[in-house]
């Protein structure tokens, strides 16, 4: 007698993974009914051999947060026929108990839940190629904030022993004259001098690091991949070289933002909205964004707003109703409407036109 095998052909089957290093909790659910939880090493293939085995011929669905491990879950699963999404942790249907009792088996409940009532919006994925370009980006820009807490440590240590800085190396610039004036300072003992001369050697070999990737991320801003579009992005008034590499590896395509108000979106230049019945207040701008593209453009306006008499134009009548710190968000927003512009449309920027 020959026994029927297991077809779930028609009938989908859906996973929720909670992500860890060294393990991953798994919740499956059908259309109708919950299969149950368990927890497995940090291998796609033990999961996909798992999904195969007891659903044969069902069309399969996962999902996890984004997090520490990157995109390789998703990609690998991808590969094996997995429907796999990526969703941001905040967005997340959450009740005030599974807040309040947070554990593995919960998260990868809610995931799978969720998933199936089609509550989950996924993120964008970026391609490997991009993903490792922007890694070289930000690289640099972790570098340059290195930079910055050891020259700030240089100056606390010299505060610390009532140490002043000449007033002509002192104008706000790290020279190397300010530099050298630093290596050749006596201390007391040589326990003083070894510790300001590690911390000027630390200086030098950040320098020396931000300098050798600023050369290979100008060769990476002239390959195919980007060269058109960096010439573009620099018409721009205020957008310059590391802007626009940044602005490129960061975006990824432009396309997939349909409107403007999703790229503000993303980079967090919406404000915190207060409604209910009649009333509606603007608050500040949330908290849900991207930091680096935000600091970036903030201070791309500042050079913005001197260089394009369209902008310089709009932030004179801006402040005269409010502080500058708000009009030069005003400020950010246009800008950012022109590099939506001149990357869809495939077009300079030209000086002057108000938008």
């Amino acid at each position: 007698m020959q026994v029927p095998k297991l077809d779930f052909s028609g009938y989908n089957i859906y996973a929720g993974i909670d992500v860890h290093k060294k393990s991953w909790s798994v919740h499956i659910v059908g259309d109708s009914v919950e299969h149950g939880a368990f927890t497995q090493p940090p291998e796609p293939s033990l999961l996909v051999h798992y999904l195969r085995k007891n659903f044969p011929g069902a069309a399969y669905h996962c999902a996890y947060e984004a997090g520490f491990c990157g995109f390789w879950i998703h990609d690998q699963l991808r590969k094996e026929g997995v429907n796999c999404i990526v969703v941001n942790a905040a967005d997340i249907p959450t009740t005030a108990k599974e807040k309040s009792q947070k554990r593995d088996k919960v998260d990868c409940k809610k995931i799978a839940r969720a998933l199936r009532s089609q509550q989950l919006r996924p993120i964008y994925v970026p391609s490997r190629d991009n993903l490792e370009d922007r890694m070289l980006v930000r690289n640099r820009f972790k570098l340059v904030e290195n930079r910055t807490r050891c020259k700030n440590r240089i100056k606390a240590t010299l505060c610390y022993y009532g140490i002043n800085i000449p007033p002509e190396l002192d104008s706000g610039k790290w020279s190397k004259k300010l530099t050298g004036w630093l290596k050749a300072l006596p201390m007391s003992n040589a326990s003083g001098k070894t510790a300001l001369d590690i911390l000027i050697k630390e200086l030098e070999a950040l320098e020396a690091l931000i300098k050798e990737l600023t050369i290979r991320i100008q060769v990476l801003s002239q390959t195919d991949t980007y060269k058109r579009n960096m010439e573009l992005l620099r018409s721009i008034p205020g957008i310059g070289g590391i802007a626009a590499i940044t602005l490129l590896t960061e975006l990824g395509d432009i396309n997939r933002f349909k409107t403007l108000d999703r790229l503000n979106s993303f980079i967090g230049l919406v404000p915190c909205v207060y409604a209910s019945g009649d009333t509606e207040k603007l608050g500040h701008m949330t908290y849900r964004g991207h930091d680096v593209l935000k600091c970036l453009l903030v201070e791309a306006s500042w050079m913005a707003v001197r260089r394009d008499p369209a902008l310089m134009l709009q932030y004179q009548v801006l402040t005269k109703r409010m502080k500058g710190n708000k009009a030069i968000i005003r400020i950010v927003r246009k800008l950012i409407n022109r590099v939506r512009y001149v990357l869809k449309n495939q077009k300079p920027y030209e000086l002057g036109v108000v938008a």
